[in-house]
This record gives C-alpha cells, sequence and structure tokens, in this order.
C-alpha cells in the first residue's frame, strides 16, 4: 500500500490516529488474552470457592450439627486429638464457621511441613487431612494468582493488569461510533464473516470494558513491586497498624502472616510481644532477643505460667469475634496469641493480640481503624473476591469473567481470519508517524505510574521498531485497514 505524504504542519488525522491506536491495542492483545482467559477461568472458579471447598472435602469440613444440651469438646481436647493424629507443634486453630463445620488445626511437623487437621468439634473424632491451603478453594487461589509459578509470578500479574488497562482504554477508543451504528451495540454479519466476530468483540468489550478495569485495577495490590510499594504507603511506619491504634508495646520480629492470611492492609504487621513473669524469665536464658525461645505447643508444654489455648478461646469468644476465625498461637516465651478474621463483612474484620500469661488484649483492631487509603483498597479487593455485596457480586463476576474469555476467543477468531498467511498481522502502519509518537506518549504516562509495565512496554517498541516497522515499510506486511 503506497503511503500518503502530509506535509509537516498539518494535524494528525483522525485515520492516522485510529491506527496507531489499533496497532498497540493489537500488541495489548498479543500480550494479554491468554493471561486474561486464565485469570477469568479461574477467577469464576474461586468466586465460589466456599461451597465448592464444602462439595470436594465434603467428608473433611462437614460434620453433624451439635445435639441440643451436649457440649462441645474444648479447643485443648480438639487440639491433643489432631497431635495425636498427626505429631508435630500446633501453630493454628481455627474454630467452626458454621454450625456443621469442622475445626482445623494447623500443625507444623517435625520435617517442617506445614498441614492441617479436620476435626469434628462435637466429639474430637479426627476426620483426616490435607497440606495447609491445600483445598480446593486454595489450589484456585493459587492457580489465578500464578503462585504455583514461584513469588517472581507476581511480577507477571503487575505487567499483565498494566496492559489489560491499555487494552481496555484503547478499546473503548477503537470501539467509539464515529457515525457508525453497526459494531456499537449491534451485531452484524454471520459466524462465518469477520465481520460478525469484530462486531461480537467491540460489543462485548463495551459492556464488560468497565469490569475488566476494576478487575485490572484491584488486582494491582497483590502485584510485585507497584503493589509492595502501595501496601508500604497504606501501613507507613506503623509495622502494619494505623497511627492510634498500634499501643505503645514492645513490638517482636514475628509478623501475622507468619501464622495465618491478613488482609492485604495487614501484610507487613508485626505481633507486639508478652512479658513473661519474672519467675519464669529466670529459667529461660538468652531471651534478650525478642521473637524467639521455646515453642509454646506440640509435644513440648506452653510456656510456663500461659494462660493456655482454651483460656484464650474464651477471651476471644467474649469480644464477640465472627464464627470461623483463627488463633495463631504463640513462638516462644514472648509470643502472643493472635485471633484474626476476615469474613465478607468488612466491617467485621478483627485482630486481637493477647498477652499469653495475663490474657490482657495488646490490640483490637477492627476495618474501622484502617485508614483511607486502607479503607478503599480493601473494599475494592472484597469486590474483586466477590465478598462485598453477597450472591448479586458473585454473579456480577461471573458474568464479567464469561465476557473477558468470549472477548478473547473472538479476537482470537478475528485475528486469525484476517492475518495474512505466514503473517503475525499487525495492523498497518499510519500514514502519519508523528501519530504514533503521540499513542506511544500517552502510553509512557501509565509506565511510570506501573514501572513494571513501562519496562515492558519499552522491550515492545523496541520490537516494534527494530523489527516489525522494517518488514511493514519493505511491503512484507501490509494490510488493508
Amino acid at each position: 500500500m503506497a503511503t500518503v505524504s502530509v506535509p509537516s504542519h498539518e494535524g494528525i488525522t483522525a485515520k492516522a490516529l485510529y491506527r496507531a491506536v489499533w496497532r498497540w491495542h493489537f500488541y495489548a492483545g498479543l500480550l494479554v488474552l491468554p493471561f486474561l482467559a486464565w485469570l477469568a477461568l479461574t477467577g469464576a472458579a474461586f468466586v465460589y470457592h466456599k461451597p465448592l471447598d464444602r462439595l470436594v472435602h465434603h467428608q473433611l469440613l462437614v460434620v453433624p450439627p451439635l445435639q441440643a444440651g451436649k457440649r462441645a469438646a474444648t479447643p485443648q481436647r480438639i487440639a491433643d486429638a489432631a497431635l495425636a493424629a498427626q505429631p508435630g507443634r500446633v501453630f493454628r486453630y481455627t474454630t467452626s464457621v458454621r454450625e456443621d463445620s469442622s475445626a482445623e488445626v494447623g500443625v507444623v511437623t517435625a520435617a517442617g511441613e506445614r498441614r492441617v487437621v479436620y476435626v469434628d468439634p462435637g466429639n474430637a473424632q479426627v476426620l483426616g487431612t490435607l497440606p495447609d491451603r491445600g483445598t480446593f478453594g486454595w489450589t484456585m487461589r493459587r492457580l489465578h494468582s500464578l503462585d504455583l509459578l514461584g513469588s517472581w509470578a507476581n511480577a507477571l500479574i503487575e505487567i499483565g493488569a498494566g496492559w489489560a488497562i491499555l487494552l481496555v482504554l484503547t478499546g473503548v477508543y477503537l470501539w467509539w461510533p464515529r457515525g457508525r451504528k453497526g459494531g456499537v451495540i449491534s451485531v452484524r454479519g454471520k459466524p462465518a464473516q469477520r465481520l460478525f466476530w469484530r462486531d461480537l468483540h467491540a460489543v462485548t468489550g463495551i459492556a464488560a470494558g468497565g469490569a475488566l478495569l476494576f478487575l485490572a485495577l484491584t488486582g494491582m495490590p497483590w502485584s510485585w513491586f507497584w503493589g509492595a510499594q502501595v501496601n508500604a504507603l497504606a501501613n507507613g511506619h506503623h509495622y502494619g497498624y494505623p497511627a492510634g491504634v498500634r499501643v505503645q508495646v514492645p513490638m517482636s520480629d514475628q509478623r501475622l502472616a507468619d501464622g495465618t492470611l491478613p488482609a492485604w492492609s495487614l501484610q507487613q504487621a508485626r505481633l507486639p510481644q508478652s512479658a513473661p513473669p519474672e519467675e519464669a524469665m529466670a529459667d529461660m536464658p538468652n531471651m534478650a532477643h525478642a521473637g524467639h525461645g521455646g515453642m509454646a505447643m506440640g509435644g513440648d508444654a506452653a510456656q510456663p505460667g500461659a494462660i493456655g489455648l482454651d483460656a484464650a478461646l474464651r477471651v476471644f469468644a467474649q469480644r464477640g469475634l465472627a464464627a470461623g476465625y483463627s488463633v495463631s498461637l504463640p513462638l516462644g516465651a514472648r509470643g502472643v496469641y493472635t485471633a484474626s478474621v476476615y469474613p465478607d463483612d468488612l466491617q467485621r474484620q478483627r485482630v486481637i493480640h493477647l498477652d499469653q500469661y495475663s490474657g490482657k488484649v495488646l490490640l483490637d483492631m477492627r476495618y474501622a481503624d484502617y485508614g483511607p487509603l486502607a479503607k478503599t483498597l480493601e473494599w475494592s479487593i472484597n469486590v474483586h473476591m466477590g465478598q462485598e455485596f453477597g450472591w448479586l457480586n458473585q454473579v456480577l463476576l461471573v458474568l464479567a469473567c464469561a465476557a473477558i474469555v468470549l472477548l478473547c476467543v473472538s479476537a482470537a477468531v478475528m485475528w486469525w481470519k484476517r492475518r495474512p498467511s505466514g503473517s503475525l498481522g499487525v495492523p498497518p502502519l499510519p500514514a502519519q508517524p508523528r501519530a504514533l509518537k503521540v499513542v506511544v506518549g500517552l502510553l509512557v504516562v501509565g509506565g511510570v505510574l506501573f514501572p513494571l509495565v513501562g519496562l515492558s512496554l519499552l522491550l515492545m517498541l523496541a520490537l516494534d521498531l527494530g523489527w516489525v516497522m522494517r518488514r511493514q515499510r519493505r511491503g512484507a506486511n501490509d494490510l488493508p485497514a
């Protein structure tokens, strides 16, 4: 195709700008469409992970409700039964989330493996074990976050989410009617035609674009670089706790995340320290370094003078925590009992630390204590996970995931029908090279906000300039608009 020479004093034409935007929309899709389809499929499965867990692991999670007038086994008895079945050290105890749910006891084995023992709280009968975070729901979550690939995969989450944002913004520009009627809210043609798939892609995209943009933005908090930086900003210098909430007690090097999965805003939260009685300290050498020492449970007895698991759970029950809360047991002579719960209702999120000797509450924090940034991010994460608006949130998320998969499939079919044989099918160069510069300049702004995305943008730009453009200018890949 012959290029049209445009004098430098003329403005950039709409057609040239359209082609430039189309080119980078194509690149964004090329990079992230398979990734988006994977996230949509695994995300849709995770939305219903709670009922699916009860179905898949029914023999471990579901028990007969306690009969009227019958008392449940004590937490200590349940923990002892778990240790009899799986020797080791108890690091976490999770209460039943409903009347017909089992209790969960997290045990660290002698080999260092973390396992969860499921126990009927009515009679302390062991129902079986799984690896820690080994349920169907956790498997879906790890597949969704690419966690199975290692911690470095969080960088892919950041890059993929950034390019998905670019995909939506450029897609809206390409969809804009400009006097057209077809392909705006209606689909023309038949499935055998490229026009049908082009219109289907456009109409689906404009319908689901807002949801995709929201999911991409709210997925960023889990990313490797950007998420870590924003998390540090949200937490400030208060060890993960908002100013005015962290009490002025000695803090250890142990973290809330060591024993349980905290809310995003508490990922850096450290644990306060218990104050061992003087008579106990006299028999404990090398206790000057906080956060280390003997184990609290698991074959070994609790620390001398500690209140024990049963008393700790009585205190937590009196504080009115939501059902299904987890209790991380003290690690060492200065460790604390920590109860945490993150239910669907954000207002019932709670973290409580107890001194393991006196039972004194060292910190009791709720969602209301978070700062404005942390509250906003926690709310958006809750919506992202389908927990904020009940069944409606779940249905809307599944519909959004289905639309994203349809977007990916329609884009692939449209590309396949359009591309020349033996070619990648990159959209043609605009007649005015300045149009590309304008689009790339706008993309750079996003690259500054999301540095890993910016790095991938530079790599893609180098590939475009160094290889694709040269081929197109030689006419090897020239396509009709």
